[in-house]
């Protein structure tokens, strides 16, 4: 799947598009020992609409956030399709719509058993249909399009649950403010979820899982590896540390806030303009060099590129979108000092009486502290 094509089933995933139906729905209370506490199975259009409602933005809460960082297609392996692997499982329960009862409970039973999950939670899957329409040559519906074929899958988010005990209350029974003696179990937005099959070509792809996590920087990996048993991939933090990695390795004592600030705009630079490309931007071994070499790295110094790359990544490309940083923010024991991107070049670092400095031009005097303002003469 790529950008364009998640938007389209995120745009159409509403009641109130035509050519979308929801099913089936099971729900799943799993307690901290993996126990399912609580199970149902039933069709969309029979809850009641406060319900369906806040389920449905559940749902489509797994389709949010920005591909390649939150949301990852992987492949299945090779074993996957094997008899008892995930793929053919999970083909089974799209074709069954969710409405076998003993397909719904291995599905739970390889959530609770596989999954790694710190506290509570709660299981939200659905079978859905999306009823794919011609568009012409310039992506567009025409008047009087049709269906060529029904895209059906399964999307399936999973919640955290929080015990919420808050102290006092307005008690309507007794017209007092009074101790709250109870706790409510609050099912959040989705930490983790998966789409199947892959909406690929604007046609199902049964190879591959569509995968989403809230916290990229701390994905919960059992969802991919030992649920969907496919083989995780880089997180957006891992790639981020690795870039840095790299860029040390390479650049050495070149590495100043010039050259970093100077290479983070290009990259910037490089993902805003594929902002709307299908498929995120990628750099690869070459489009690093390209990049040091603008930005003033030496040529002594791209010598070591070629290794250093090869050793943190193979031959796989590193997803720009995760490279970068919109603000600049400098660090150092007890100060933290955050900067603009029009303000970089404000800022410099240099010697002053023997000491290393940081050193901010200021357009106006005026400067606040602690939200007040004051003159430095």
């Amino acid at each position: 799947m790529n950008k364009k094509e998640i938007n389209e089933i995120k745009r159409n995933f509403s009641e109130k598009v035509g050519f979308f139906t929801i099913g089936q729905v099971v729900q799943a209370f799993v307690d901290s020992e993996k126990n399912i506490k609580f199970k149902s199975n039933t069709l969309f259009n029979v809850l009641p609409q406060d319900e369906s409602e806040l389920i449905m933005a559940i749902l489509k809460k797994t389709l949010s956030g920005s591909f390649g960082r939150h949301l990852k297609e992987y492949a299945f392996p090779k074993d996957a399709y094997l008899d008892g692997g995930m793929q053919p499982f999970m083909y089974s329960l799209v074709k069954s719509k969710l409405t076998d009862d003993e397909l719904v409970d291995k599905f739970l039973s390889a959530i609770t058993e596989r999954m790694q999950y710190v506290s509570t939670y709660a299981v939200f899957s659905a079978h859905c249909t999306y009823s794919v329409l011609n568009k012409n040559k310039n992506d567009e519906l025409t008047d009087d399009a049709e269906s060529e074929i029904d895209y059906n899958f399964i999307i399936t988010a999973i919640c955290p649950v929080d015990l919420r005990y808050d102290g006092l209350i307005f008690s309507d029974e007794q017209e007092a403010i009074v101790k709250k003696t109870t706790a409510d179990r609050i099912i959040g937005m989705p930490s983790d979820g998966f789409l199947f099959p892959l909406f690929s070509d604007r046609q199902p792809d049964i190879n591959g899982v569509l995968v989403y996590s809230q916290k990229p920087n701390k994905p919960n990996t059992s969802v991919v590896n030992d649920l969907l048993g496919c083989e995780f991939v880089m997180s957006f933090q891992n790639e981020k540390e690795t870039f840095h990695a790299i860029l040390g390795n390479v650049v050495g004592d070149e590495l100043d806030y010039d050259l970093i600030t100077e290479v983070n705009d290009k990259i910037t630079d490089l993902v805003d303009r594929s902002a709307h490309e299908t498929e995120p931007a990628t750099i690869g071994q070459q489009e690093l060099k390209n990049i040091l070499w603008e930005s003033g790295v030496s040529q002594e110094k791209l010598e070591h590129l070629p290794k250093v790359f090869e050793n943190a990544m193979g031959e796989k490309p590193l997803t720009a979108v995760n490279l970068i940083e919109r603000k600049t923010v400098l660090t150092a024991p007890s100060i933290t000092v955050n900067i603009g991107k029009d303000a970089q070049d404000k800022v410099r670092c240099e010697n002053i009486d023997g000491r290393r400095c940081l050193v901010i031009a200021l357009d106006d005097p005026e400067v606040s502290v602690n939200g007040m303002p004051t003159n430095i003469k």
